[in-house]
């Protein structure tokens, strides 16, 4: 697992994971409406919404722990079974593993509960604990431990058996800054051998590092499927310029976009901004200025983020919901 030489050999020929309009409701409350999407095979899946969203109530109905109401699951192209959840590897939102046992006994015990051979299991944990930064505290007892270390040794538990699929609920909540950097690269180092990753968040920036593709939740609803580049491309590209002048230049600019003027900088030069139309480029504006003997004291062109993909989409959503009635 976090050695060389265990890259998987067998190549999945189905998703990983297929969902197919799942809904769930609670004493009354729809937490999951028509949910459907596909996690394909090798890929790193972000699962993204607010707190709330129905990210863990969907997660649980793909893995058979939850029954839905409506809709159904498959694990590599068949229903959850014993035998399919085999070859998953999963991090539950809520933390708690045998608090009275050490953390390598911890992580043993989970890696021979899918099959690995006592010997082995033992192996692999004392290299795991090495790699999470653990070893000199593998054989503490899991109520000794900070709740960072314990939540280490709970994600190591989920991946000890070297699944085909890992399942990570909100696996960096609770890590310090160091730690979740960390987990970055794990989960970078299990994808590079061939696994398929989804992992739920709310925390945008890790997402739109390391992940391929992002479903993105808001009021138990998917309202995004589709890959990182194409949910930055809901957000208009901003310009910034700053000119040496009063000149109005709205003319020259709103053939690029949005024009808006701000207030004079410190060195008094007049910033616009300019929310580009699609297909616009920012070179674009700056070739239009230089022809029309614009002065530029500045010109930044500012690439945007997935929190803002993020913040656009929800709010898109909430306003369609509004208008509906909902």
């Amino acid at each position: 697992m976090f050695l060389p030489g265990n890259r998987i050999s067998s190549i999945m020929t189905s998703p990983a994971l297929e969902v197919s309009g799942l809904s769930k409701t609670f004493g009354g409350f729809p937490a999951v409406r028509d949910v459907s999407f596909t996690v394909p095979a090798g890929s790193i899946t972000g699962f993204l919404g607010p707190n709330g969203a129905g990210k863990t109530t969907t997660l649980r109905m793909s893995l058979g722990v939850i029954r839905p109401d409506t809709g159904h699951a498959l694990l590599f192209g068949q229903p959850p079974t014993l035998k399919t959840l085999d070859r998953v590897g999963f991090l539950p939102e809520e933390r708690g593993v045998y608090r009275k046992m050490t953390a390598e006994q911890v992580i043993a015990l989970f890696a021979r509960l899918k099959g690995v051979p006592a010997g082995e299991a033992r192996k692999r944990a004392k290299a795991a604990l090495e790699r999470f930064g653990l070893g000199a505290s593998g054989g503490k007892k899991i109520k000794e431990l900070s709740k960072g270390m314990a939540q280490k040794v709970q994600i190591i538990a989920a991946i000890i058996h070297e699944p085909d699929f890992i399942i990570l609920d909100e696996p960096f909540s609770g890590l310090d800054p160091v730690n979740q950097a960390m987990l970055e690269d794990v989960i970078l180092e299990q994808a590079e051998a061939g696994r398929t990753i989804l992992f739920s968040t709310h925390v945008m920036a890790q997402a739109e590092r390391i992940c391929d593709r992002i479903v993105l939740m808001a009021r138990g609803q998917k309202i995004f499927d589709g890959n990182v580049e194409e949910a930055l491309g809901v957000v208009p590209r901003l310009v910034t310029i700053g000119v040496d002048s009063d000149d109005d230049l709205s003319a020259l600019l709103s053939r690029f976009g949005e024009v808006t003027r701000l207030e004079k900088d410190m060195d008094g030069a007049t910033i616009w901004q300019i929310a580009l139309s699609p297909g616009a480029d920012p070179q674009h504006v700056l070739r239009a200025c230089v022809e029309a003997g614009v002065r530029l004291t500045r010109f930044e062109p500012v690439r945007p983020h997935l929190h803002d993909a993020f913040v656009q989409l929800v709010s898109a959503s909430d306003t369609a919901a509004a208008a509906g009635g909902r």
